[in-house]
């Protein structure tokens, strides 16, 4: 195999990795930790040492897998959601917070 066809064919296998799945009422991308009700994502920055030495990570969200039943359409649905988009969904309810973030776009 030569080396463009690999690099086509690990570019195809990236983007097969990243399609939206809404199968069985579950909506949810199968790579990315963003939180699907308040677009949370992961920030970039670094560790610093004692001696200021500076490296780079990442602080990712804290992200759950969890299931809502959505009394306005009668289904279980599976989000993933972030601690801070649990309390939105707790304060606010689940039709509401899920029609925000479709306003926002953080749902397709």
């Amino acid at each position: 195999m030569s080396k463009k066809s690999s690099t086509f064919a690990r570019f195809f296998a990236f983007i097969a990795k990243n399609v939206l799945i809404e199968n069985n009422n579950k909506i949810y991308n199968t790579m990315s930790k963003i939180c699907q009700i308040t677009g949370k994502k992961a920030m970039g920055g670094c560790n610093v040492s004692h001696s200021k030495r500076h490296t780079k990570r990442s602080f990712d969200v804290n992200l759950f897998r969890r299931k809502f039943y959505w009394v306005e359409q009668d289904v279980w649905i599976e989000l993933n959601v972030s601690a801070a988009g649990l309390r939105t969904i707790n304060k606010i309810g689940l039709d509401n917070a899920l029609k925000q973030a479709a306003e926002k776009g953080y749902l397709n």
